[in-house]
This record gives structure tokens, C-alpha cells and sequence, in this order.
């Protein structure tokens, strides 16, 4: 029986988590926790595995709240994780994300090193250095750098493509790739990696390249829309690219290199079809 608290409560990837881990309850028992008001670092006594998923995201950065990131993305994790190792528990699984490495466009490899260019990267880069100082042989730290997440519920930019997929009558064609991950692969990749008590920094991944057309295209198939797919836009998107981020976000490539997550890559992966069909919740 491995013991998991999940920092975050009513978060979307940690609630997902909580309920596949839920479903094997002679493997796992599993407590969700809100940390976002004054909490009792106590509380984490008595648990196997901590997965940190609190944070902030999805929020346009301002002068304002880039303290914020600061203070939640970053102090909150390192505050957490301390009591964790002070508690006993053995691993601690932390959410930071693609976005340290500071791009919209291109491909990362092994070699490839942050350089985060947003208060969102930078926060999760600082709560990743400050994790690996804590780290040691009976406190084992696995980063986790997913790439965008969708499934049924999700936040962020896949429910804009999907609503402009559901209401343009034509989208540009385009030969992009892009790194994602089906929720539900996620969390099978969690489970193993709890079930082998690992450290280390973790690129879970699709086991292939999302292209935005084909997105756009199996949306709107699943909600029997029809969207024609108009060619001969690569030249003004191409001109666009590194001028306009909403341009880059959509219609660039920006990937992993595949064999970055060969650890843990759930045998059973849905197919691409598939995932989008569970996404938009239809039979």
C-alpha cells in the first residue's frame, strides 16, 4: 500500500490523479490537501508520496501578480517539500513545466537548458533548483516538465482550440508539431513512477507529435462540424512566427525529443483519435 497526498485540492491534473489512483485502493490510499491557507505541515506524516500540483498558471503576468508566481509556484513548493522530508515522506513528485526552457517554437533535447522568460518558467525553474538541494538516498525529488495538458475538463489553450474548432466554418492548413499529454496517459505514468518510488526529472509526452490542423479537423469531426482546411498560409505564418505569440503557441512546432520519455511510457497509450474523442466527451 503506498500512502499519497495530493497537494492542490479540486486542481484539475491532481483531482484526475487522485480518482485513477482511487480506483486501485489495495495499491493506493490517497488524501488530497489544500495548502492554499494556512495549513499544519503535520498533516504530511504518515505518507509515502507527496505530489505537488499546487500552483498558479493560465493568469496573464502583470507587474502586480509576478510575486505571486513567486510566492506560490515556487516558495509554497519549497515549503511543502521541507515538510514532507521532515515528516518521512520518501518521494516527492513536483509539477514544474515545458515552459522553463522559455520557448514557443522549436525542439528540446537532453542538451537543451532553461532559460525561463516569463514569471510563470522562472518561478517553477527557482522551485526546481531548491527541490534538487533537498533531495538525498531516503528523500527522493521527481520533476516533472509536461508539455500542454488536455483531457475532459482541461484549462488552459486546448479548450480555445477546441471552441474555435466547434464555430469556424475554415482553418488554415499547416505542417506543425507540437509535444502534448492525454491526461490519461499522465496518469498512468504517475502511478508507475509512484509504484517505483524514483527520483529524477521526468518528459511525459504523447508517443506521437500532435500537428494543430489534425486537431482542429478530429474536433470538429467529434462534433459532426465540418471545418475546410485552407493551404497556402505557411509563407504569412512563417512571417509571423516570432512576432506575434498567439501565432507561435498555435501554428508553431515546439516538441521533446522522444526518446526523453522513454521512462515509465504507459504501454497501453490511447491513440490520438481517441484522446480527443474522451476530451470532447462524446460516444
Amino acid at each position: 500500500m503506498i500512502r499519497v497526498c495530493i497537494t492542490g485540492a479540486g486542481s484539475y491534473i491532481g483531482t484526475r490523479i487522485g480518482l485513477r489512483l482511487a480506483e486501485m485502493p489495495e495499491r493506493f490510499e490517497v488524501t488530497e490537501l489544500d495548502v492554499s491557507q494556512p495549513w499544519q505541515p503535520e498533516r504530511l506524516n504518515g505518507f509515502d508520496a507527496v505530489i505537488h500540483v499546487a500552483g498558479i498558471a493560465h493568469q496573464k503576468e502583470t507587474d502586480e501578480n509576478r510575486a505571486l508566481y513567486t510566492a506560490v509556484n515556487r516558495d509554497l513548493a519549497l515549503e511543502v517539500a521541507k515538510a514532507a522530508k521532515a515528516n518521512g515522506v520518501k518521494q516527492f513528485v513536483f509539477f514544474s513545466s515545458m515552459s522553463v526552457y522559455g520557448r514557443l517554437t522549436g525542439s528540446i533535447d537532453a542538451t537543451t537548458q532553461p532559460a525561463p522568460n516569463t514569471a510563470y518558467g522562472l518561478s517553477k525553474w527557482e522551485a526546481e533548483k531548491g527541490l534538487a538541494e533537498l533531495a538525498d538516498d531516503s528523500f527522493r525529488v521527481a520533476t516533472l516538465r509536461p508539455p500542454m495538458i488536455y483531457g475532459k475538463g482541461c484549462r488552459g489553450n486546448y479548450p480555445r482550440l477546441s471552441a474555435l474548432a466547434r464555430s469556424l466554418p475554415v482553418f488554415p492548413k499547416v505542417s506543425n508539431q507540437r509535444s502534448m499529454l492525454y491526461i490519461g496517459t499522465l496518469c498512468s505514468f504517475v502511478q508507475s513512477l509512484l509504484e517505483s518510488g524514483e527520483g529524477g526529472l521526468y518528459f511525459p509526452q504523447n508517443r506521437d507529435y500532435v500537428n494543430t490542423t489534425a486537431l482542429v479537423k478530429e474536433v470538429a469531426r467529434c462534433h459532426r462540424k465540418r471545418v475546410l482546411m485552407l493551404p497556402g498560409f505557411g509563407w504569412l505564418l512563417k512571417k509571423l512566427e516570432g512576432k506575434i505569440s498567439l501565432v507561435d503557441k498555435v501554428f508553431g512546432s515546439l516538441t521533446y525529443d522522444q526518446r526523453m520519455s522513454d521512462a515509465f511510457r504507459p504501454a497501453d497509450e490511447l491513440d490520438f483519435s481517441a484522446t480527443i474523442a474522451q476530451t470532447e466527451d462524446v460516444q
